[in-house]
């Protein structure tokens, strides 16, 4: 992916925003409906985790290094990997819209992926995000019994 116009994927949850902001950075919750091998996750300033997700025979080793929070409305962290060149920021913004939570993701490259590699290519991005937010994360809340 190069750096061009961001991804954005924007989805009304009918939580609350506190349910929301668990589901984003509590890591069991996380494991549940992100990625089941994150080994860690904490939402403090310069928290960075690794893990391997391994894709048709491919490895993917991400960092994530949260870089800016604001409880119960605003994550963001870079995404780079170790075996690629690159690096993404993604941003999880909460806001109320009547009795619902306004869940925006906003994904922006601030250096270029390698362009051959299937999985950085723009709409493979789209896809992920589209199903990560108005899929999994959608069906994790549903079936959570705090909803």
């Amino acid at each position: 992916m190069k750096k061009n116009e961001p991804i954005i994927v924007t989805q009304l949850l009918n939580a609350s925003i506190e349910q929301i902001w668990e589901a984003l950075t509590n890591v069991e919750q996380m494991r549940q409906w992100y990625f089941n091998v994150i080994p860690n996750f904490q939402p403090k300033v310069s928290f960075k985790t690794s893990f391997l997700i391994t894709n048709v025979g491919r490895n993917f080793t991400h960092n994530w290094k949260v870089t800016e929070v604001i409880p119960n409305t605003k994550i963001s962290y870079t995404w780079t990997f170790d075996e690629y060149p690159g690096e993404s920021i993604s941003t999880f913004e909460l806001s109320k819209k009547e009795h619902k939570t306004l869940l925006t993701v906003t994904s922006e490259i601030i250096k270029d992926f390698p362009s051959d590699i299937p999985e950085f290519k723009r709409e493979s991005g789209v896809a992920g995000w589209e199903y990560l937010i108005k899929e999994s994360l959608l069906k994790f809340l549903e079936k959570s019994d705090k909803f």
